[in-house]
């Protein structure tokens, strides 16, 4: 008689929208204050398929010198007194952007509204993408809960080091890229942004935990 076979729960398909084969960009911010213009870290990774093409990493100056969370990330105001401020790195961050049919963040709620925040205070338009949330994608492709990017890192075997925006942009794109050799479907895109715009060197306050 033959052993039955066991079963292996299958998380539930929400969306059943392949992901894009095509390029793609995993951006993680760090910020200084609870400002959500306060960033004081970006890094970029562009994938085409499943292979990165490049990787970059910046230090930006933030509009305040006050550090709140220099205890997450470790950067202080000496370590990004001499960086360019975000509209000077913005060029070439748009020029990495240039081509990729979405963006990706884990919890991307907040690198969005960041993103959105710094291009307003810059006075530049900020990029008309969707953003897929790998935070989401793992709580739907592998059911894990809680989802955050170390724990999702664990289940996929990604080498990280939290908080440092290289690294988290990497394990995003990681974790995007297991989904496609997967054939997995992406989780829901995120909404349209209903976030509040601050004045202009106005600190918005916000929260850094991810």
């Amino acid at each position: 008689m033959k052993a039955r076979q066991q079963q292996t729960a299958i998380p539930p398909i929400v969306d059943p929208t392949p992901i894009p084969a095509g390029r793609f960009a995993a951006i993680d911010f760090e910020t200084a204050d609870h400002g959500r213009d306060s960033a004081c870290a970006l890094a970029v990774v562009v994938v085409e398929g499943t292979r990165v093409l490049q990787e970059e990493h910046f230090y930006i100056r933030p509009p305040r010198q006050q550090f709140l969370f220099t205890w997450v990330h470790g950067i202080t105001w000496r370590d990004v007194v001499d960086a360019p401020r975000f509209g000077e790195v913005w060029p070439r961050v748009a020029s990495l952007l240039e081509g990729a049919e979405f963006f990706a963040a884990h919890n991307a709620g907040f690198d969005r509204s960041v993103l959105y925040q710094c291009c307003h205070c810059a006075g530049v338009a900020w990029p008309d993408h969707r953003f897929q949330c790998t935070a989401k994608l793992a709580r739907q492709a592998w059911g894990l809960s809680p989802a955050t990017l170390p724990d999702v890192c664990r289940h996929l075997g990604i080498t990280l080091r939290h908080h440092k925006a290289a690294s988290d942009a990497r394990a995003c794109a990681e974790v995007i890229i297991a989904a496609r050799e997967r054939g997995l479907p992406l989780s829901p895109w995120l909404g349209t942004y209903r976030g509040r715009l601050p004045e202009k060197g106005a600190a918005l306050p916000g929260f850094n935990g991810r």
